[in-house]
């Protein structure tokens, strides 16, 4: 029992805070809800969506839903959506379609009935995302152009253009989608493909960062004009932050946050390269980087509570410029270098993946110090996420959920069936290696 006060959740569901949960549901042997919160966000998909007097896409997904209860006294319940225009500062969520697909193909791999996914609301709900999502437009990229607040990494954090956790999970969107569609002769089907492979090329050149790349990078030449320019994004090699230099091991690597004209952001952002793993983005030899990282960084993003959301953190005026002196996102705070629990998951996944569980092991052991003897917090403050959050609110729901579901995965691997693709050996196109590109 606990009183009111620290009880207190959101008064929404929120689509990607769902899916711990849904993924605990699973493997406790109970997909019903799961599956009744697929078929009812569909339905809410294909309302009409306007902010304003603007009218969005028709493949949107709600960012939540809240239960209004329209006649008290007869009992009957709406479910309400949120499609950005209640959202702090008005952000349509780029991601909720992306994790509804995941989610999919969760509950179709986990419960072995591809019903739900062959249902026609389903594959229309699918299709919807997907046409929005691969729409042409004047993009020179594969990748999905995206403002701030769109994601996990919430707020204004400075992601916008080509943040990797939205590029990431798109891939891994597209995966699963093109193993649930049920025609898979069409035209749609062959669009899926070609965007994999292009996007999957386009982020292993620009995105992939190691000791060597960073070589390369720092010795770029600048207002380099043709198609066999390596500094194609026009990056001044001054802008590279000082920090990076003593961060980057020399053993180990990662996606890096974002790539856009004249400016690489440097920052590691946890989801996106752990989703890259999961959905194999990443080659074998990248995954084992990335969590070499981890274990070399361990005191920088485990630190005392796992899990850095980002790091490092910004601070003074790049803080008041970027984030609009959100007085939330405050150095090592909430979106800002904070510490989330619910992030536990995804690191056990990836290391039973890679079948380097000890790693798994050690965070879950950091959390099982605090984390029900701090009333389940939302997320921690400070460098090593030693001070529970300052506005952090107790007895969340998807703190306690990824704890459940990184214990499962760790007592029962063959859990990571819901959550993790196989290498299909098809979709990667060759990459230029950057460290044999550069003049000698």
């Amino acid at each position: 029992p606990c009183s009111y006060e620290h009880s207190l959740l959101y008064s929404t569901v929120f689509m990607r805070d769902f899916v711990p949960s849904a993924l605990a549901f699973l493997m406790k042997g109970e997909p019903t809800i799961v599956k009744n919160f697929l078929v009812e966000t569909a339905r809410l998909q294909s309302r009409e969506k306007m902010v304003d007097l603007f009218k969005l896409g028709q493949g949107v997904m709600p960012a939540s839903f809240k239960v209004h209860h329209s006649h008290p006294t007869k009992k009957t319940e709406t479910l309400l959506a949120d499609f950005g225009e209640i959202a702090i500062g008005r952000v349509a969520p780029v991601d909720s379609g992306l994790w509804w697909i995941f989610l999919l193909r969760a509950y179709t791999k986990y419960t072995r009935d591809s019903s739900l996914a062959e249902s026609p609301h389903c594959q229309r709900a699918m299709r919807l995302i997907l046409k929005l999502w691969l729409s042409e437009g004047f993009d020179t990229s594969p990748a999905l152009l995206c403002a701030d607040g769109c994601s996990m990494i919430d707020r204004r954090m400075g992601i916008y253009g080509y943040p990797l956790e939205i590029q990431a999970l798109f891939f891994m969107a597209l995966r699963c989608a093109l193993s649930l569609l049920k025609d898979s002769n069409d035209d749609f089907v062959y669009q899926i493909t070609k965007r994999i492979k292009a996007l999957s090329y386009h982020l292993h050149s620009y995105y992939w960062l190691d000791f060597q790349r960073l070589n390369d990078i720092y010795r770029y030449k600048t207002e380099e004009y043709s198609q066999t320019a390596l500094n194609k994004f026009n990056v001044i090699p001054e802008s590279i932050p000082d920090w990076i230099f003593d961060f980057m091991p020399s053993r180990g690597g990662y996606f890096i946050g974002n790539v856009s004209p004249a400016r690489m952001d440097f920052r590691w952002f946890c989801l996106g390269n752990f989703i890259a793993i999961l959905s194999c983005l990443a080659t074998g030899e990248q995954a084992e980087a990335i969590l070499d990282l981890v274990e070399e960084r361990w005191e920088e993003l485990i630190g005392e509570m796992p899990l850095k959301i980002c790091y490092p953190a910004m601070e003074n005026q790049e803080w008041q410029i970027v984030t609009g002196c959100d007085p939330k996102n405050t150095r090592w705070s909430y979106h800002n270098g904070g510490s989330w629990p619910v992030l536990l998951w995804l690191l056990v996944a990836v290391s039973v993946k890679l079948g380097r569980p000890h790693i798994a092991r050690n965070a879950v052991e950091l959390m099982e110090r605090r984390l029900a003897k701090d009333d389940f917090p939302e997320y921690y403050d400070g460098k090593t996420g030693r001070y529970i959050g300052k506005q952090s609110r107790k007895f969340q729901t998807w703190s306690v959920a990824g704890y459940l579901v990184a214990k499962m995965l760790l007592d029962d691997p063959s859990n990571l069936r819901a959550v993790s693709l196989e290498d299909d050996g098809h979709i990667r196109e060759p990459v230029l290696k950057r460290s044999n590109s550069c003049p000698g």
